[in-house]
């Protein structure tokens, strides 16, 4: 590399005196072992001249140094420091960083299960941890000088964004602030607003990439540039003809042929894209690798890291490989020895040997934690990864792969957006260690190189604000600043800012929805209300046989484990479906206090083994009886073939299949809306169907023209007006009392707890319904306020007997009512409980053991990895902690909760939480 040119005289005096200028900036960097680039050195030096800063870069440009140089100016001040982050992890890594830099006196860690020298006068904590403080008037905020907001982005997070405004709106107005954000396209929006509430900030945006990105696509196993070597976004054409080539060898992965013989057909083999085992061989090959591969999926994840590590890969040498094996016992020493299997430790650690592994939000903390640390030393080579690791730590890698541009959203497979890709892509190519970075696409037919330019070379991230009033911060807000105030704070909200701006537009397109609209109207032949009316009599027909199918699963569910609990020893059963259908003698009637019945049996083919409520889609009846022995060895085979004689000698056959009535045949609603439907005089239309179709297309477009016209119409002061809304709910219920700013006691409650269901859990307390459980039937019913499953089931979640069924009711009793408070209210309803978690949190409370937990869970339908058993016990826990805190130990409920946390604070749960 060729030496920089000397500067000139006059260049040397400018820079003299932008040193003799700044000298606080001018010590930091000669710290520093590496010289500053220009927006590092805009930011500090804005910092140094008393303004707040945000700084807007492209991942790994080294962003953090501002927010390291307010570090530096309140120790040089005398003035205290919070750097905020958005996960424990990054605090973490954070804490670490300045705690070798400047000691451990003088750094403190604050998370929500970690405290370390909270009074130091430097403080890493999580933004929740900050926006407690300012709710509570901490102490620790005296001295405040500077508070950094690491990501400062996450304030778009739909379920967590909110905090990061809170805190940007509650913090003095002499705190500087300095935000640390990846690149947005609104950086200037973002920017005004900050000045508008926080006084002189200074935007530093900065789009260059310290290290340059050169994007590939994988055709088959050629890695070709997706761009010509000439300096402009041009297209390959190389990579355009050799996917035209392949394209016309090959029928897609999967194709079957058109079944219509007029149809052209492929004569080629299906095209097989390379495998994964494949697409890292050749990147090592070409010394491409740590690499991380995105696979949009955590079940893909981990089938990945199987499919590399049974075909031996191995990316590692012997000494790495004992290297590994010596972080992963640093981190996983605390684990409990008998939980490793059902963790599966040893496959785990043996794909980490091999230096592969996965990332996403299902892997247990400890195992995650273990991830991180190994590929930030460069002893796991590639990583698969959902993207959730775009938003985490600091985990650059040379090769970042993406194997799909479509993801699933929760509802739908949708295409990846140009800031999605930007996003992903963005984590190739680490500072200070590589010349460049490198983003592939492993090409499929269907795949337009085209498509992969286009997200490459487009720029688009505009932050969003999710900011909106809550309970907790709405009685927060009227204790410290009265009713005025608070709607005036809530007035100048980025989600305000951003609102004002929004309109333009709006109203043309409800013109051009009102035209259509009438088009519509008048496609339909006869009587469009008589049309409209027919479409709901049909609506209500499909709900009403949604609803029963549902009502009638459960109670045959519930009528089959009473009939498999009265059966007893040497009862004959008919076994219905399976690979042990026919008849079958009850050799064990499985009866367990806690567990579902699982009777063992012996069937006619000597088969001996338990079953379960899965085995039988209705209630059982014994078919007859034969004599048993009193003690039974069904090890040995004699004594299996002995009972299989006697049973089929018993006389006794199978009953004939006996139709299943669903309670749609007899359900007197649902007749009476089939009646209505039939002599509707839309029914025996000619061009029914038709019509039809038109009324759909019409009710889609009048729902999106009316939701328009919610936003034009809500759009001015909307936030001051739904803060209003939670207001008068609040006083309706008894939070808030006469007076601006009158918070009754319990309100004081309300505004200590912070959950999605602050007010349910607040409901619950008040009105006693959790009053008389257990710690561990409290752990389960607290974990229906927290827990969200990731998709619908198909029946019932269990749950324990004894008191939590009766508590569960009251609950769902009490959200009902408040939902229909928020409806009347025209607030957003707070999310239904979810039993999902309950029976699984309270067998942990119990004692039991986690493959106990896990395998319970599993045969009762449930996904529920080891990962995300941690994860949801922590939620309950913080709630829990939280009710402690509120109602104190000498409270019954506060007492229980206290030694909820206890019981469940145990094993894996605990493991890696200080």
């Amino acid at each position: 590399m060729a030496a920089s040119p000397s500067p000139s005289p006059a260049e040397a005096y400018q820079a003299s005196r932008r040193r003799g200028k700044h000298p606080q900036l001018t010590r930091f960097a000669a710290e520093a072992s590496f010289e500053f680039d220009d927006f590092q050195v805009r930011g500090c030096e804005a910092l140094e001249d008393g303004h707040g800063v945000l700084v807007c870069a492209p991942t790994g440009a080294g962003k953090t140094v501002v927010g390291e140089f307010a570090v530096h100016l309140a120790l040089a001040e005398g003035r205290k420091c919070f750097y905020t982050t958005p996960i424990k992890a990054l605090s973490n890594q954070k804490y670490n960083d300045l705690v070798d830099r400047y000691g451990n006196d003088a750094v403190g860690l604050l998370t929500g299960d970690t405290a370390i020298n909270g009074s130091a006068q430097i403080v890493v904590m999580t933004t929740e941890v900050l926006r407690n403080m300012l709710y509570a008037g901490s102490s620790a905020l005296t001295d405040l000088g500077y508070v950094v907001m690491d990501e400062i982005h996450y304030l778009a997070d739909r379920f967590r964004g909110a905090v990061w405004e809170e805190v940007i709106l509650h913090l003095p107005e002499y705190v500087r602030v300095v935000g640390l954000s990846a690149t947005v396209s609104n950086a200037e929006e973002f920017g005004e607003w900050l000045v508008e509430v926080r006084g002189d900030t200074t935007v530093v945006v900065d789009e260059h990439r310290p290290v340059p990105l050169w994007q590939h696509m994988m055709v088959g196993n050629r890695l070709l540039d997706l761009f010509a070597d000439d300096g402009e976004l041009r297209m390959n054409p190389g990579l355009l003809r050799r996917v035209e080539e392949v394209g016309r060898m090959h029928a897609p992965a999967g194709f079957r042929g058109p079944r219509n013989r007029g149809r052209q057909q492929f004569r080629g083999p299906r095209f097989r894209p390379p495998s994964r085992v494949d697409i890292l061989t050749r990147l090592d090959a070409a010394g491409l690798l740590p690499a991380i591969v995105f696979i949009f999926s955590r079940a893909g994840c981990d089938a990945a890291v199987a499919q590399c590590t049974r075909a031996g890969l191995q990316l590692n040498s012997p000494e790495e490989r004992a290297e590994v094996r010596r972080i992963i016992a640093e981190h996983t020493g605390d684990l409990p020895e008998g939980d490793l299997g059902v963790l599966g430790y040893w496959e785990w650690r043996e794909a980490l040997e091999s230096g592969i592994a996965s990332h996403h939000a299902g892997l247990l903390p400890a195992f995650k934690e273990t991830v991180e640390d190994l590929f930030v030393r460069g002893l796991v080579k590639v990583v698969f990864a959902t993207e959730t690791l775009a938003l985490g730590i600091n985990m650059p890698a040379r090769t970042v792969v993406l194997e799909r541009l479509v993801k699933y959203n929760g509802e739908a497979h949708v295409d990846l957006t140009p800031g999605e890709y930007t996003q992903l892509t963005g984590r190739a190519g680490r500072r200070g260690i590589d010349v460049e970075g490198h983003a592939v696409v492993v090409w499929q037919p269907g795949v337009d190189p085209k498509q992969v330019a286009g997200l490459a070379s487009t720029r688009t991230y505009p932050l969003r604000s999710s900011f909106r009033p809550g309970y907790n911060m709405a009685i927060n807000l009227v204790r410290q600043l009265g009713g005025q105030e608070a709607r005036e704070l809530l007035e100048q909200s980025f989600a305000q800012f951003q609102a004002d701006r929004s309109v333009v537009g709006l109203s043309r397109r409800i013109e051009k929805n009102r035209e259509a609209l009438a088009g519509y109207r008048e496609a339909i032949t006869g009587d469009f209300d008589e049309m409209l009316s027919y479409v709901e009599l049909r609506k209500k027909i499909s709900d009403r046989e949604k609803a029963l199918a549902k009502q009638n699963s459960a109670a045959r569910r519930a009528s089959t484990a009473e009939s498999l609990e009265r059966l007893r020893k040497g009862d004959v059963i008919a076994v219905p479906a399976g690979r042990r259908a026919g008849l079958a003698v009850v050799v064990d009637p499985g009866l367990d206090p806690i567990r579902e019945p699982r009777p063992v049996v012996v069937t006619e083919d000597r088969w001996s083994g338990p079953l379960s409520l899965a085995d039988f889609p209705s209630p059982v009846e014994p078919l007859g009886h034969i004599k048993l022995p009193k003690h039974v060895e069904l090890r040995s085979p004699k004594t299996r073939r002995d009972i299989a004689s006697s049973l089929r000698n018993a006389g006794i056959s199978l009953p004939g299949r006996q139709r299943r009535r669903s309670g749609a045949q007899d359900d007197a609603e649902l007749a009476m809306l089939r009646r209505e439907l039939r002599a509707h005089p839309c029914h025996g239309l000619a061009e029914r169907e038709a019509n039809l179709r038109w009324v759909e297309r019409y009710q889609r477009l009048e729902a999106e023209t009316q939701q328009l016209e919610r936003r034009v119409a809500a759009t001015t002061h909307s936030l001051a007006r739904a803060f209003d809304r939670i207001r008068d709910l609040l006083d309706e219920r008894g939070y808030l009392g006469k007076g601006e700013n009158r918070v009754t006691e319990h309100g004081e409650r309300l505004a200590r707890l912070y959950s999605e269901s602050d007010l349910l859990a607040a409901e619950c307390i008040r009105h006693g319904v959790w009053r008389g459980l257990s710690p561990a039937e409290l752990a389960a019913i607290v974990s229906t306020l927290v827990f969200e499953a990731r998709r619908d089931s198909a029946g019932e979640p269990r749950l324990p007997s004894g008191a939590v069924p009766r508590a569960w009711q009251d609950t769902v009793r009490l959200w009902t009512e408040l939902a229909e408070d928020e409806r009347r209210h025209r607030l957003d309803r707070t999310r239904e409980p979810d039993a999902g978690f309950a029976w699984p949190v309270y067998r942990w409370a119990r004692g039991e053991s986690l493959e106990q937990v896990l395998t319970t869970a599993e045969a009762n339908g449930q996904e529920l990895s080891a990962g995300d058993f941690v994860r949801w016990s922590r939620q309950v826990i913080d709630l829990l902690d939280q009710i402690r805190t509120v109602l104190g130990r000498e409270d019954q409920v506060g007492a229980a909760a206290a030694k909820a946390v206890k019981a469940l604070r145990r094993g894996v749960v605990a493991a890696g939480a200080e």
